[in-house]
């Protein structure tokens, strides 16, 4: 979701009508992080008037909690989640063996799989992205493999740069949704592959790459479909 002026979180509308805000940092910068949330946050209230939780999700590079932001009469307190407190290499492993013995993932499995590029790892973090949609790949439940390969990819594109999203739109393409956004593309329903893609949360810059579609007609798309 964009509200201008600011890097694109990740904004959920909630069945309570409420908005949920995961922010990620890559790094504690000091108060400037708490900042650039609080400000996203007032200008996604004033242009909707929902209520608005945020989260903010720090990478493992961040070792400590940052303090609430407090300016006089404002205060500004999101939920703090420190990935560096899980262990990916022990969470990877035993996602690795649940999958491969055929047992149903819960959501919290699911949850851990998309964010695990952003634990404690000692393999860097794009090459855990891959390895993250890798996995799902071999989730043998369709919707549940989409799902998990869907906000696999919508999340590490917060937290990776422009070249290492790229490489991994490469993995991607070699998953079954990859092959099914590529081959529809070349068909009559592509624009239905369009719409899929956003209901995924898949961003639009990625959609065009892969489809061949012009961003301006996505977003087109995106809003006839009300899609924030």
């Amino acid at each position: 979701m964009e509200v201008g002026g600011g890097a694109a979180d990740v904004v959920f509308l909630l069945m309570d009508d409420d908005y949920l805000h995961f922010a990620f940092e890559t790094g504690h910068s000091g108060k400037k992080a708490l900042v650039r949330c609080a400000s996203y946050d007032l200008r996604l209230f004033k242009r909707d008037g929902r209520t608005i939780h945020t989260v903010v999700i720090y990478t493992a590079d961040v070792k400590s909690k940052p303090e609430g932001l407090s300016i006089g009469s404002l205060a500004y307190t999101p939920d703090v989640i420190l990935m560096g407190e899980y262990d990916g290499n022990t969470i990877f492993a035993e996602l690795e063996a649940k999958i491969k013995a055929g047992q149903e993932l819960t959501d919290l499995d699911m949850l851990n799989l998309v964010l695990l590029p952003l634990m404690r790892h000692t393999m860097p973090r794009r090459e855990l992205a891959a390895k993250s949609i890798e996995l799902a790949q071999t989730i043998p439940d369709t919707t549940k493999r989409n799902a998990c390969i869907a906000a696999a990819f919508a999340f590490a594109s917060k937290y990776l740069n422009e070249d290492e999203t790229q490489k991994l739109l490469e993995v991607l393409r070699m998953t079954d949704l990859g092959t099914m956004l590529v081959l529809d593309a070349v068909k009559d329903e592509k624009m239905e592959t369009v719409k899929n893609a956003l209901h995924e949360g898949i961003p639009i810059r990625s959609i065009s790459r892969i489809t061949g579609i012009d961003e301006a007609t996505i977003r087109r798309i995106q809003a006839e479909l009300n899609i924030e």
